[in-house]
C-alpha cells in the first residue's frame, strides 16, 4: 500500500532539492511531482471539489481533509510549490524525515498567518458555485443531503496523513564586545648625571719652563646627564574568534491521525457485501 506525502515550499529550487533528496534516499518514492500555478487543472480561484478536483485529480493516494487540501491550494495560489510523492507504507517515516531536512513551509503556521490577514477556509464556499458537494472531503460522491439520486446512503471514508514541516527559530546567542582599559605600570631605569667640581689646591714648588706662566687661559667644561625617554609599542597577544557550527539532529514526531472506520451490524434480511473488508 502506498501513501502520498506532501510538502509546500516557497521557492522552486527548494522543492527540486527536496525531490532530489527523496530520489537519493532510497525510500522507494514514485510519482514525485512539483505543482505550481502553471500546473494543468490548477484552480486560480476558488477551491477544488469532487467534480472539479483540480491538481488533486492526478494525486490518487492523498487522503487529506478539505481544509488541508484548500490550505495547500492557497499556498500554490500565493506562489508556492507543492511537492507530492507516492511512498510505500513502510517508508513513510523515512520520507518524512527527508522532507524535514528540506526548507519546507510550516503549513499550520502559514495558514494562521493567512487567516490573520483575512483568508479563511469555508467549506460551503470552497465547494464552488453550483456544486452540490457541500463540505464533504475530496473523494466522496455525495449530494448536499448525503443521498444520491438512486436513494442509496453512504458514509465517506476519510483518512488523515501526517505532514511535517519545519521553521527556523532562535536558540542561543553570544555577543562579544571589545573595550580599552588602562593599567598603571611601574618601571625603574638607571640614569647617569655629571657634575662639575672646581677646587683650589695649595702648591709650593719652583716654576719650570713647562708651566708657561703668566698666560691667560679659559677652560670650558660641560656636564652631561641622562633623562628617561618613554615610548610605547603594541603587540597582538591574543584574538577572540566568534563562529558558529551547524549540526543535524533527528526529532521524533509522535502524533495521531484519524481515519473513518465502518462497523456493519447485520439485521435479519440484511445482506452485506462479503468482499468488503476494513
Amino acid at each position: 500500500m502506498t501513501r502520498t506525502v506532501t510538502a509546500l515550499f516557497d521557492q522552486k529550487v527548494d522543492a527540486e532539492a527536496a525531490e532530489n533528496r527523496l530520489k537519493a534516499a532510497n525510500v522507494h518514492a514514485s510519482h514525485i511531482r512539483i505543482h505550481d500555478k502553471t500546473s494543468p487543472d490548477f484552480h486560480a480561484s476558488g477551491g477544488s471539489t469532487t467534480q472539479e478536483p483540480g491538481i488533486w485529480g492526478s494525486i490518487k493516494n492523498a487522503f487529506l481533509p478539505d481544509e488541508d487540501r484548500h490550505t495547500y491550494e492557497e499556498g500554490v495560489r500565493r506562489g508556492g510549490f507543492l511537492l507530492t510523492a507516492d511512498v510505500g507504507e513502510e517508508h513513510v517515516d523515512d520520507a518524512v524525515r527527508v522532507l524535514e531536512e528540506a526548507d519546507t513551509v510550516d503549513i499550520d503556521d502559514r495558514s494562521q498567518q493567512w487567516r490573520s490577514s483575512g483568508w479563511d477556509y469555508a467549506p460551503e464556499a470552497a465547494a464552488g458555485a453550483g456544486s452540490d458537494t457541500g463540505g464533504y472531503a475530496y473523494g466522496s460522491e455525495k449530494t448536499a443531503s448525503g443521498t444520491d439520486v438512486a436513494g442509496e446512503q453512504s458514509i465517506p471514508i476519510v483518512e488523515e496523513s501526517l505532514v511535517v514541516g519545519k521553521r527556523e527559530v532562535d536558540r542561543d546567542g553570544a555577543r562579544v564586545r571589545s573595550y580599552i582599559t588602562e593599567t598603571p605600570v611601574h618601571e625603574q631605569v638607571r640614569l647617569r648625571d655629571e657634575k662639575i667640581n672646581v677646587q683650589r689646591r695649595a702648591v709650593d714648588r719652583p716654576l719650570t719652563d713647562a708651566d708657561d706662566a703668566f698666560r691667560e687661559r679659559t677652560i670650558d667644561v660641560t656636564a652631561t646627564g641622562e633623562e628617561a625617554v618613554v615610548g610605547k609599542t603594541a603587540r597582538m597577544v591574543e584574538e577572540v574568534v566568534v563562529s558558529k557550527t551547524a549540526g543535524e539532529r533527528v526529532e521524533q514526531i509522535d502524533d495521531t491521525v484519524r481515519r473513518t472506520e465502518v462497523e456493519i451490524d447485520e439485521d435479519n434480511g440484511t445482506s452485506a457485501d462479503p468482499s468488503y473488508r476494513r
